[in-house]
């Protein structure tokens, strides 16, 4: 610590040695830099506060109708691009700034000049923008506030009606292109329909449901058809004892062949139902049928009738005729009622295998014409949307412009600050008096104290002589340190009075 004041001590008094040095470079600085304070220019801003209203009541009113413009990006956008390059050449020109820009270099050199200048300051969420700009002259800062504003107001309400038309028009084109679309999809299916109409599918019924309705149709008629056939069979056996010669009356019984006769009836039976008419084992087995029935009437023919010839005339016999009649009317019709369920199981069952392949075609018409429509149906929708929007777009009631405070001249300055330039002055000036002193001082170091000699040399100090100052010298002395004095808090006093000033004027 004694070491440190005495470092200390000595620097102080190195510096009083060359005081008045340090206080010719304070006065210098002081007053050269007082000049050059004052005469700095001053700088005025001009400001301008606008609201922009987008809360319109248009937009909830309209909303699900037709695209409503994005006000609030628009006037986002155009805020940003309101120091674009044209724009502020717009500005030198509303603002008389061009006048005096004669070259290229002029007219660009202004430009850059307005774009380090001009502030646009958005506040929050709330829409309020700031424009700001300074200026040496305050006039003409209020001016190019002013052209600035103008320009935001009239490029904020941008007219959107062409890019309207761009869109409807593009729309129209796809519409007509699509009616086409949609008209050879509907001629497709009409043809598509007339051609297939028996295989399409109807509602409430499909071709798997059809087929077991006419296998089961088929079953119970040659159900009936054997019961119809085993009935003539049986009255044929009643009257096989009375019967004579003619073809009208019965035969005689023959059961071999009526048992195998009977047999191939039913494996015929079976057959059907499992294949169609034009089947080989339905045609055999019917071949069959056909000789059997040939046989038995050639040996019919052949056996002796009954030992009563008087049998046949009898009332019994006579109505048994009648019945065997009745039989045989009523097998053949069930035998045609047969063929024409089997006709039909067949051409259902023919059917069915070409209805799938119809109606995957079926499907993919109705699908490709249903696509068709469903996009004709939202570009016309669409294309009344983009009129509205063009229609909405240009209404210019969806954005509102409130100047909450428009630009005027400036009647103070904002800058520069020289209360506090002079201020930075004042103890730049102190620090410079003071830090040539203590470079002067070790520069030309000299010794102030035996301590600080015996540090330097590393020899013993033996003594030392004192300075035996006279009167004269002694009152020097005094008039020296008086007149530092003086300068010093001149150099103060001067410091106020500028400062008062300053702040007395601005």
């Amino acid at each position: 610590m004694a070491d440190l004041l005495s470092q200390l001590l000595s620097l102080l008094k190195g510096a009083w040695k060359y005081r008045w040095l340090a206080i010719s470079v304070a006065w210098v600085l002081l007053l050269v830099g007082s000049v050059v304070v004052f005469r700095l220019p001053n700088d005025f801003q001009a400001s301008a506060r606008v609201y922009v209203d987008t809360q319109s009541i248009l937009k909830p009113l309209l909303a699900g109708m037709t695209t409503v413009p994005n006000i609030e990006q628009q006037v986002s956008i155009m805020s940003r691009t309101l120091l674009s390059r044209p724009n502020l050449e717009r500005v030198t020109r509303m603002a008389d700034l061009d006048i005096k820009a004669q070259t290229v270099a002029d007219k660009d050199k202004l430009v850059d000049e307005l774009a380090q200048r001009i502030k646009i300051i958005q506040t929050g969420r709330d829409d309020i923008y700031t424009i700001t700009y300074n200026n040496e002259n305050p006039k003409l800062g209020k001016d190019v506030v002013q052209s600035l504003l103008t320009i935001f107001v009239e490029g904020s309400v941008g007219d959107k009606k062409e890019d309207s038309d761009k869109a409807v028009r593009f729309i129209g084109d796809q519409i007509k292109s699509y009616e086409e679309k949609l008209t050879n999809a509907e001629n497709a299916l009409k043809e598509f329909k007339q051609k297939n109409a028996e295989l399409l599918p109807r509602q409430g019924s499909d071709y798997g449901s059809k087929l077991q309705d006419a296998a089961d149709q088929l079953s119970q008629a040659r159900l009936e058809l054997a019961e119809a056939e085993q009935a003539r069979n049986a009255i044929q056996k009643q009257l096989t004892g009375g019967s004579g010669n003619s073809e009208d009356m019965p035969r005689m019984p023959t059961p071999e062949i009526d048992s195998r006769l009977e047999a191939a009836v039913k494996q015929l039976d079976d057959l059907r139902t499992k294949y169609t008419e034009n089947h080989p084992d339905v045609v055999g087995t019917r071949r069959l049928i056909a000789e059997l029935e040939k046989r038995k009437r050639d040996e019919a023919k052949n056996r002796q009738p009954g030992a009563d010839p008087g049998a046949n005339y009898s009332p019994m016999m006579q109505q048994l005729s009648v019945s065997l009649s009745d039989a045989r009317a009523k097998a053949a019709s069930l035998r045609a009622r047969v063929d024409e369920y089997a006709a039909r199981y067949a051409r259902l069952k023919a059917q069915s295998i070409a209805a799938p392949d119809v109606e995957a075609q079926f499907t993919q018409l109705n699908r490709d014409y249903q696509i068709n429509k469903d996009n004709y149906e939202k570009l016309v929708a669409r294309r009344d949307a983009a009129k509205l929007s063009g229609d909405l777009s240009s209404a210019t009631d969806l954005m509102t412009f409130r100047v909450i405070d428009p630009p005027i001249v400036p009647r103070l300055p904002v800058g520069p600050n020289r209360l506090r330039l002079l201020s930075l002055l004042f103890v730049a000036a102190i620090a410079a008096g003071f830090g040539v002193t203590v470079v002067l001082s070790q520069v030309r170091p000299s010794f102030i104290t035996q301590h600080q000699l015996q540090q330097v040399t590393g020899l013993p100090v033996l003594g030392a002589v004192a300075m035996n100052w006279t009167d004269a010298e002694v009152a020097k002395r005094k008039g020296s340190v008086r007149k530092f004095i003086a300068l010093v808090v001149a150099f103060f006093v001067a410091y106020v009075v500028m400062m008062a000033f300053l702040f007395l004027r601005y």
